[in-house]
């Protein structure tokens, strides 16, 4: 028996479902917003959402790294892939994602020096064979990637690599969080937690959340049964008129998360204002090189002229990963904007909620 079998039977996640469901019966309807994009997909992949009644909303928040990155760090990594001395680097889910006036693919298409690498630390390889070169990698995501960026960047200073450099848009999860539900604009009764994110930072991140803002939250793993059970859980904690945090994801996250990551953040990063797609600068919710190893960031050891930026005329990405509408209610979905075209992040990204919606053919609207 394959291990993850258990978390994919289907009498297991049937039967918490429906103790969800008498749960939600006395409850009335609620809004559960899943912050990660690999939750999003596989609600979608598993027809999760359809197995709940009517009384269960499940809303996708801002937790696909590539899709809440902004064009201004888009346009300003094209600035520099056009630069002759500048090898770019990055993972591929940044390749397609539109700029102002163009992307990656189509920058590389033009001539432009860009790699795509499954590790930063490749970068190291191609600095050291391209010592007349200016490396920048593309430093994208949550806090579950940026402990493999920090780590790279301790390993370029052991090396002595003095020609490898960081374009940083690392954000942090928490803040980003407080931001929507302080905006008000959508009513969040519960979050489904990141179980990547949490694996790094532990489940104490969360706390405020419960705190301020009596907002239960649970930590969920990815396979069917985690999802459901963190429903069940959320559940169960307004049944019973209580907001804390649980931790549902016990086989892979610890409560005080990897302590080893942890410290190897502070040593390389320290917290910033962070511009988020569609939600804007949310203080404290990013990480920037701190002074010791500023010599790595891009930002300031390689500037450049950067275009005006512009926002695609008609994309409402930025209320899709703010949870105050779905895909279907952008006028650019499948009418222009689709997987093999897209005209913003949230259609480029495997993560993103405009991409799920495409892939998995959600048809009916909310």
């Amino acid at each position: 028996m394959d291990l993850l079998d258990k978390f994919r039977d289907k009498n297991l996640v049937l039967n918490v479902i429906k103790n969800s469901n008498k749960l939600l019966d006395d409850i009335g309807q609620v809004n559960f917003m899943e912050v990660c994009g690999t939750h999003t997909v596989e609600i979608f992949k598993f027809g999760i959402k359809k197995l709940f009644n009517n009384n269960l909303n499940l809303i996708s928040g801002p937790g696909c790294p590539v899709c809440v990155t902004g064009n201004r760090y888009l346009d300003t990594a094209i600035a520099l892939s056009r630069r002759k001395d500048v090898i770019i680097t990055t993972f591929g889910d940044m390749m397609r994602v539109p700029g102002s006036t163009s992307s990656l693919i189509e920058e590389r298409s033009a001539g432009a020096e860009i790699k795509v690498l499954y590790s930063a630390r490749d970068s190291l390889k191609i600095a050291s064979d391209n010592p007349d070169k200016k490396v920048v990698f593309l430093g994208v995501g949550f806090e579950t990637t940026a402990p493999t960026i920090a780590s790279t960047v301790k390993l370029a200073e052991a090396q002595n690599i003095n020609n490898f450099y960081v374009l940083t848009a690392h954000k942090t999860m928490p803040n980003a969080m407080a931001a929507i539900l302080a905006s008000e604009k959508v009513k969040i009764n519960g979050f489904i937690c990141p179980g990547h994110v949490s694996t790094i930072t532990g489940i104490h991140i969360y706390d405020f959340i419960p705190e301020q803002f009596s907002v239960p939250c649970v930590v969920s793993g990815f396979e069917p049964l985690d999802i459901v059970q963190s429903i069940y859980s959320l559940c169960k904690q307004l049944y019973k008129n209580i907001a804390i945090v649980e931790n549902t994801y016990s086989r892979v996250v610890r409560e005080n998360g990897n302590q080893i990551a942890q410290q190897i953040l502070v040593e390389v990063f320290e917290e910033s204002d962070e511009d988020w797609r569609g939600i804007g600068i949310i203080p404290g919710s990013g990480l920037k090189f701190c002074e010791e190893y500023s010599r790595f960031d891009a930002f300031l050891q390689i500037p450049v002229d950067v275009e005006e930026t512009i926002e695609p005329e008609g994309c409402r990405c930025g209320e899709v990963l703010r949870g105050i509408i779905t895909p279907l209610e952008c006028p650019l979905f499948k009418n222009g904007c689709s997987i093999d075209h897209p005209i913003g992040a949230c259609m480029v990204s495997s993560e993103g909620t405009c991409a799920a919606y495409f892939k998995y053919h959600i048809e009916e609207r909310t």
